[in-house]
């Protein structure tokens, strides 16, 4: 991927911030706000995905979709992740 240049203007207080994180983590600026932004951005899409994928569920439920008790799907899950085999839950309404 091309590396292209930009600007960004800092509060001084940030920019020290910047400095001390980086000297203490023996890295350059430039690496600490790369990789800051490189996280941020990537948990701002991750819930943008989570918001999008809430609403179609909305969505689904509202146009008749299968709908399941909190508790059965929390006992799947748990048992899953226990490494349990367990069968889905049953719908509570279709």
């Amino acid at each position: 991927m091309p590396i292209v240049s930009t600007s960004i203007k800092l509060p001084e207080e940030l920019k020290a911030r910047i400095k001390r994180l980086a000297d203490l983590s023996h890295r350059s600026p430039h690496s600490v706000m790369v990789e800051a932004l490189e996280r941020e951005i990537s948990r701002e899409e991750r819930l943008h995905e989570f918001v999008q994928e809430a609403m179609q569920a909305d969505r689904d439920i509202e146009e008749g979709g299968n709908i399941y008790r909190a508790d059965d799907v929390h006992g799947w899950l748990k048992q899953l992740a226990q490494g349990a085999a367990s069968k889905r839950p049953q719908p509570w309404r279709k």
